[in-house]
């Protein structure tokens, strides 16, 4: 097992290894009255019974129907409720059990909830592995785009069993190698070279290694620029496009991984980024990430007038230059309207 710790504003422990599920009262601080697990249908199949049984006795459950069709306002009133019929307080915990969704959803309960209450991430797709699990950012989704409303809430512990990715369907492991391709753009020329050097199959033997590099970026940036002023917008390498190819799409459409391995194709090629172009041509093939996008670059623009990453007339743009090495650019909305013609 591997520990890392990320020391935010609230401080905690990053745990990453096998069989961690079946004992994650070991890896929870101690001073919790109870607990309440939120889950979604999928996840609840196959690991609800096993985090149940490791947890006190009766500690409550709630399931949502999975997907980011549920990560609304409405859905989360319902959390609300739940909650309170179950008399959760400050000095209770939520665990957020399943993917980038149900970590999303649980922790903004979590955050407002009282005015905020503690959360445990335990994620168990591998996107919510190497990105959305830890770092604090929670929030849903409105009509108008995609994690409109949220807040910054630091789990208290994350718990990472790499054993669940073992029943993650085929589609929803390629969605995760969508974001360690980010980190490996952003950041690591060691994690593209290990795509590179691997296929689909022999890519999981490196799994952990995979999780554990990804964190390690992320806690790095996150330490650095926790409430996202500066350094963490490299994160969102591919969001801004992404979420608008997700958004024209209902939220039903491309997942976000793969829309974001599409949005750091756009913003490459609009920048001219030919060698970044290339990686992403490269592996993207080998891992089966590309999807059609059936919209335009300015339609897409214009579905990303909402994101969080504009400001006023402007919007930062993530660039990469070389492989390992990015920056943010703030670009005119004109001059991006301009390169997207």
């Amino acid at each position: 097992m591997k520990t890392i710790r990320v020391n935010t504003s609230k401080p905690y422990e990053v745990y990453i290894g096998h069989g961690l599920i079946d004992r994650i009262t070991d890896f929870i601080p101690k001073k919790y009255g109870k607990y309440a697990v939120i889950t979604d249908d999928n996840v609840a199949y196959f690991y609800l019974e096993r985090v149940i049984k490791a947890l006190p006795d009766k500690t409550p459950s709630y399931i949502f129907p999975h997907g980011e069709a549920s990560k609304t306002l409405a859905a989360t009133t319902k959390i609300y409720s739940f909650l309170s019929e179950n008399e959760l307080t400050r000095n209770d915990c939520i665990i957020a059990l399943g993917g980038g969704v149900t970590g999303d959803m649980a922790g903004f309960a979590a955050a407002t909830y009282l005015r905020g209450i503690d959360f445990i991430q335990v994620p168990t797709s591998l996107l919510a592995q190497v990105d959305s699990s830890v770092g604090g950012k929670t929030g849903v989704d409105l009509p108008t785009g995609k994690n409109l409303v949220g807040a910054f809430h630091q789990p208290a512990a994350v718990i990472i069993d790499t054993d669940s990715l073992e029943t993650l369907p085929p589609d929803y492991f390629k969605d995760g190698l969508g974001e360690v391709l980010k980190y490996g753009l952003i950041r690591s020329n060691e994690i593209t070279e290990l795509l590179l050097s691997h296929d689909i199959d022999s890519i999981k033997t490196v799994i952990d290694e995979l999780v554990y590099r990804c964190i390690d970026i992320k806690r790095e940036i996150v330490e650095n620029d926790e409430f996202e002023k500066n350094e963490r917008k490299l994160l969102n390498f591919g969001h801004t496009f992404g979420h608008a190819i997700e958004r024209l799409e209902n939220f039903k459409g491309m997942s976000h991984g793969l829309a974001v391995v599409a949005g750091m194709k756009i913003v490459s090629r609009l920048t001219h980024n030919n060698d970044v172009l290339n990686i992403l041509d490269i592996i993207s093939e080998k891992y089966d990430l590309t999807r059609a996008v059936n919209f335009t670059e300015s339609e897409l623009l214009e579905a990303a007038m909402t994101d969080k990453k504009r400001s006023g007339n402007a919007i930062d743009l993530v660039v990469c230059r070389l492989s390992g090495e990015s920056f943010v650019q703030n670009i005119s909305l004109e001059n991006l309207r301009q390169m997207c013609e």
